[in-house]
Protein backbone atom coordinates (compact mmCIF):
# COMPACT_ATOMS: atom_id res chain seq x y z
CA UNK A 1 0.00 0.00 0.00
CA UNK A 2 1.31 3.48 -0.53
CA UNK A 3 2.29 5.72 2.27
CA UNK A 4 0.11 8.86 3.05
CA UNK A 5 0.38 12.35 4.93
CA UNK A 6 -3.13 11.70 5.85
CA UNK A 7 -1.99 8.07 7.24
CA UNK A 8 0.96 10.20 9.12
CA UNK A 9 -0.96 12.80 9.99
CA UNK A 10 -3.60 10.78 11.70
CA UNK A 11 -0.65 8.68 13.81
CA UNK A 12 0.33 12.17 14.94
CA UNK A 13 -3.01 12.83 15.90
CA UNK A 14 -3.64 9.32 17.70
CA UNK A 15 -0.18 9.53 19.51
CA UNK A 16 -1.85 12.26 21.21
CA UNK A 17 -4.85 9.87 22.22
CA UNK A 18 -2.19 7.73 23.51
CA UNK A 19 -0.46 9.90 25.80
CA UNK A 20 -3.85 10.70 27.29
CA UNK A 21 -4.74 6.88 27.30
CA UNK A 22 -1.39 6.16 29.20
CA UNK A 23 -1.68 8.89 31.51
CA UNK A 24 -4.56 7.69 32.46
CA UNK A 25 -3.35 4.38 33.15
CA UNK A 26 -0.51 4.94 34.84
CA UNK A 27 -2.44 7.40 37.22
CA UNK A 28 -3.06 6.44 41.39
CA UNK A 29 -6.59 6.32 40.53
CA UNK A 30 -6.30 3.53 38.15
CA UNK A 31 -3.48 1.84 40.31
CA UNK A 32 -5.33 1.81 43.83
CA UNK A 33 -8.65 0.92 41.73
CA UNK A 34 -6.95 -2.17 39.83
CA UNK A 35 -5.68 -2.82 43.07
CA UNK A 36 -8.93 -3.73 45.13
CA UNK A 37 -10.38 -5.35 42.31
CA UNK A 38 -7.85 -8.04 42.02
CA UNK A 39 -7.96 -8.43 45.72
CA UNK A 40 -11.58 -8.85 46.12
CA UNK A 41 -11.71 -11.57 43.24
CA UNK A 42 -9.13 -13.06 44.78
CA UNK A 43 -10.13 -12.57 48.37
CA UNK A 44 -13.90 -14.49 47.21
CA UNK A 45 -12.09 -17.82 46.04
CA UNK A 46 -9.78 -17.60 49.16
CA UNK A 47 -13.21 -16.99 51.91
CA UNK A 48 -14.62 -20.02 49.42
CA UNK A 49 -11.67 -22.58 49.86
CA UNK A 50 -11.49 -21.49 54.03
CA UNK A 51 -15.02 -22.35 54.26
CA UNK A 52 -14.32 -25.84 52.91
CA UNK A 53 -11.79 -25.97 54.56
CA UNK A 54 -13.34 -25.51 58.53
CA UNK A 55 -16.06 -27.80 57.20
CA UNK A 56 -13.33 -30.15 56.56
CA UNK A 57 -12.26 -29.44 60.29
CA UNK A 58 -15.44 -29.71 61.48
CA UNK A 59 -15.82 -33.49 59.75
CA UNK A 60 -13.06 -34.58 61.13
CA UNK A 61 -13.32 -33.16 64.80
CA UNK A 62 -16.62 -34.70 64.89
CA UNK A 63 -15.21 -37.90 63.82
CA UNK A 64 -12.34 -38.15 66.40
CA UNK A 65 -15.02 -36.94 68.97
CA UNK A 66 -17.09 -39.45 68.50
CA UNK A 67 -14.46 -42.43 68.10
CA UNK A 68 -13.06 -40.99 71.43
CA UNK A 69 -16.70 -41.62 73.01
CA UNK A 70 -16.55 -45.02 71.67
CA UNK A 71 -13.05 -45.82 73.24
CA UNK A 72 -13.57 -44.24 76.78
CA UNK A 73 -16.58 -46.65 76.60
CA UNK A 74 -14.61 -49.27 76.19
CA UNK A 75 -12.47 -48.71 78.81
CA UNK A 76 -14.66 -47.87 81.22
CA UNK A 77 -15.90 -51.65 80.50
CA UNK A 78 -12.74 -52.55 82.40
CA UNK A 79 -13.28 -50.75 85.07
CA UNK A 80 -14.41 -54.13 86.80
CA UNK A 81 -11.55 -56.36 85.74
CA UNK A 82 -11.50 -58.24 88.58
CA UNK A 83 -14.49 -59.41 88.43
CA UNK A 84 -13.52 -60.38 84.85
CA UNK A 85 -10.60 -62.38 85.75
CA UNK A 86 -12.77 -64.46 89.11
CA UNK A 87 -14.86 -65.38 86.35
CA UNK A 88 -11.98 -66.94 84.25
CA UNK A 89 -10.75 -64.19 82.28
CA UNK A 90 -7.35 -63.63 80.74
CA UNK A 91 -5.89 -60.76 82.66
CA UNK A 92 -3.20 -60.38 80.22
CA UNK A 93 -5.72 -60.34 77.63
CA UNK A 94 -7.76 -57.57 79.27
CA UNK A 95 -4.52 -56.12 79.87
CA UNK A 96 -3.03 -55.57 76.66
CA UNK A 97 -6.54 -54.72 75.29
CA UNK A 98 -6.69 -52.08 78.25
CA UNK A 99 -3.16 -50.72 77.00
CA UNK A 100 -4.05 -50.49 73.36
CA UNK A 101 -7.28 -48.06 74.13
CA UNK A 102 -5.77 -46.26 76.63
CA UNK A 103 -2.40 -45.35 73.50
CA UNK A 104 -5.63 -45.05 70.92
CA UNK A 105 -7.13 -42.30 73.37
CA UNK A 106 -4.20 -40.57 74.12
CA UNK A 107 -3.61 -39.83 70.15
CA UNK A 108 -7.20 -39.14 70.01
CA UNK A 109 -6.86 -36.37 72.28
CA UNK A 110 -3.43 -35.33 70.84
CA UNK A 111 -5.32 -35.08 67.21
CA UNK A 112 -7.92 -33.27 68.83
CA UNK A 113 -5.54 -30.76 70.24
CA UNK A 114 -3.87 -30.10 66.78
CA UNK A 115 -6.94 -30.21 65.46
CA UNK A 116 -8.41 -27.71 67.69
CA UNK A 117 -5.05 -25.41 67.54
CA UNK A 118 -5.66 -25.46 63.32
CA UNK A 119 -9.71 -24.33 63.51
CA UNK A 120 -8.64 -21.29 65.63
CA UNK A 121 -5.58 -20.75 63.33
CA UNK A 122 -8.09 -20.90 60.29
CA UNK A 123 -10.72 -18.61 62.30
CA UNK A 124 -7.86 -15.73 62.84
CA UNK A 125 -6.96 -15.92 59.27
CA UNK A 126 -10.64 -15.58 58.07
CA UNK A 127 -11.31 -12.58 60.15
CA UNK A 128 -8.17 -11.00 59.16
CA UNK A 129 -8.86 -11.98 55.37
CA UNK A 130 -12.50 -10.36 55.96
CA UNK A 131 -11.44 -7.37 57.28
CA UNK A 132 -8.77 -7.04 54.20
CA UNK A 133 -11.87 -7.67 52.35
CA UNK A 134 -13.86 -4.90 53.34
CA UNK A 135 -11.06 -2.25 53.60
CA UNK A 136 -10.77 -3.52 49.95
CA UNK A 137 -14.44 -3.17 49.11
CA UNK A 138 -13.85 0.87 50.16
CA UNK A 139 -10.85 0.95 48.48
CA UNK A 140 -12.13 -0.28 45.43
CA UNK A 141 -15.73 1.59 45.38
CA UNK A 142 -13.57 5.35 46.09
CA UNK A 143 -11.32 5.00 43.65
CA UNK A 144 -13.69 3.71 41.09
CA UNK A 145 -15.04 6.91 41.59
CA UNK A 146 -11.69 8.84 41.47
CA UNK A 147 -10.86 7.18 38.08
CA UNK A 148 -14.23 7.70 36.42
CA UNK A 149 -13.58 11.57 37.61
CA UNK A 150 -9.94 11.83 36.24
CA UNK A 151 -11.27 10.13 32.92
CA UNK A 152 -14.20 12.65 32.90
CA UNK A 153 -11.58 15.79 32.82
CA UNK A 154 -10.06 14.38 29.90
CA UNK A 155 -13.23 13.51 27.88
CA UNK A 156 -13.96 16.28 26.28
CA UNK A 157 -10.26 16.50 25.11
CA UNK A 158 -10.46 12.72 24.33
CA UNK A 159 -13.60 13.93 22.24
CA UNK A 160 -11.95 16.50 20.08
CA UNK A 161 -9.22 14.36 19.22
CA UNK A 162 -11.37 11.71 18.32
CA UNK A 163 -13.52 13.84 15.91
CA UNK A 164 -10.64 15.13 14.11
CA UNK A 165 -9.19 11.98 13.44
CA UNK A 166 -12.41 11.10 11.99
CA UNK A 167 -12.05 13.66 9.59
CA UNK A 168 -8.47 12.76 8.65
CA UNK A 169 -9.52 8.46 8.60
CA UNK A 170 -12.24 9.71 6.23
CA UNK A 171 -9.09 10.90 3.19
CA UNK A 172 -7.68 7.00 4.19
CA UNK A 173 -9.03 4.04 2.31
CA UNK A 174 -10.78 2.11 4.77
CA UNK A 175 -8.60 -1.26 4.38
CA UNK A 176 -5.38 0.27 5.52
CA UNK A 177 -7.45 2.34 8.30
CA UNK A 178 -8.40 -0.88 9.24
CA UNK A 179 -5.41 -2.85 9.70
CA UNK A 180 -3.65 0.36 11.12
CA UNK A 181 -6.32 0.49 13.79
CA UNK A 182 -6.13 -3.16 14.49
CA UNK A 183 -2.24 -2.56 15.18
CA UNK A 184 -2.89 -0.21 17.42
CA UNK A 185 -5.04 -2.43 19.28
CA UNK A 186 -2.35 -4.96 19.54
CA UNK A 187 -0.23 -2.25 21.35
CA UNK A 188 2.09 -1.25 18.55
CA UNK A 189 2.63 2.21 18.17
CA UNK A 190 4.10 3.60 16.68
CA UNK A 191 2.17 2.15 13.75
CA UNK A 192 3.66 3.68 10.33
CA UNK A 193 7.33 4.01 11.15
CA UNK A 194 10.16 5.06 8.63
CA UNK A 195 12.91 3.29 7.35
CA UNK A 196 16.68 4.08 9.01
CA UNK A 197 19.65 3.25 7.61
CA UNK A 198 18.14 0.21 6.22
CA UNK A 199 16.37 -0.78 9.61
CA UNK A 200 12.75 -0.75 11.03
CA UNK A 201 13.11 1.13 14.51
CA UNK A 202 12.62 -2.67 15.87
CA UNK A 203 16.08 -3.17 14.71
CA UNK A 204 15.07 -5.75 11.95
CA UNK A 205 17.37 -5.07 8.98
CA UNK A 206 15.43 -4.51 5.85
CA UNK A 207 17.14 -6.96 2.50
CA UNK A 208 17.63 -4.72 -0.56
CA UNK A 209 14.53 -6.41 -2.27
CA UNK A 210 12.62 -4.91 0.40
CA UNK A 211 13.91 -1.96 0.82
CA UNK A 212 13.07 -1.61 -3.31
CA UNK A 213 9.66 -1.85 -2.62
CA UNK A 214 9.61 1.25 -0.51
CA UNK A 215 10.20 2.91 -3.60
CA UNK A 216 7.44 5.82 -5.07
CA UNK A 217 6.26 5.79 -1.60
CA UNK A 218 5.14 1.88 -1.11
CA UNK A 219 4.95 0.51 2.32
CA UNK A 220 5.92 -2.63 3.90
CA UNK A 221 5.37 -5.12 7.16
CA UNK A 222 8.28 -5.48 9.26
CA UNK A 223 8.55 -9.20 9.59
CA UNK A 224 9.67 -8.98 13.34
CA UNK A 225 7.15 -5.99 14.77
CA UNK A 226 4.60 -6.17 12.30
CA UNK A 227 4.65 -2.12 11.73
CA UNK A 228 4.28 -0.48 8.32
CA UNK A 229 7.39 0.80 7.25
CA UNK A 230 8.00 3.17 4.68
CA UNK A 231 10.64 5.13 3.15
CA UNK A 232 10.73 8.88 3.71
Amino acid sequence: MPISQELLEYQRVDGELLKIEQELSASEERKKYLQAKKFIEAAGEKLEAQDKHAEVLRATAEKLTEELKEIEKLIAEYSELDEMVESGGDIAFYKKNVQSLSERLRTLKGELAKLLTDAESAVEEYKKLKKQTIAMQKQYKEYNEKFKSAKGARAEEVQKINETLEKIGANIPPEILKRYKAKRKERIFPVVAPLTNGRCICGMDFAIAQQGKLSGGGVVECEHCHRFIYKE
